[in-house]
């Protein structure tokens, strides 16, 4: 099983959780939302769980749930800047589809 963070996600999450001051690392999930079915979780942790699956890519400890990882095993996080926007994509090869609006997808 394996998740990788592309230089400029691992950049962006070292970065803010230097900031932050404090942090175990980045929590990456799932949970049913939306119109296709599953949405990304994505959030800056203190603590690990016992039910966590733990990764470190480039220096960056990355957190997944166990129920998380079977929609999440192979994918890429990417931190992409396109004009005045900026924000996390998720390269999923478990993804089957997603909704119009891309809030929400299915494997």
């Amino acid at each position: 099983m394996a998740v990788t963070l592309s230089d400029s996600a691992a950049t962006r999450v070292a970065t803010y959780l230097d900031k932050r001051g404090k942090g175990a690392g980045l929590r990456l999930g799932v949970k049913t939302s939306g119109c296709s079915g599953l949405a990304y979780i994505l959030e800056f942790v203190d603590a690990i769980d016992e039910n966590d699956e733990v990764f470190v890519e480039k220096g960056v400890t990355v957190i997944i749930d166990k129920k998380s990882l079977v929609y999440l095993d192979g994918i890429e996080l990417d931190f992409v800047k396109e004009g005045l926007n900026e924000g996390f994509e998720f390269n999923n090869p478990n993804m089957k589809g997603e909704c119009g609006c891309g809030e929400s997808f299915s494997v």
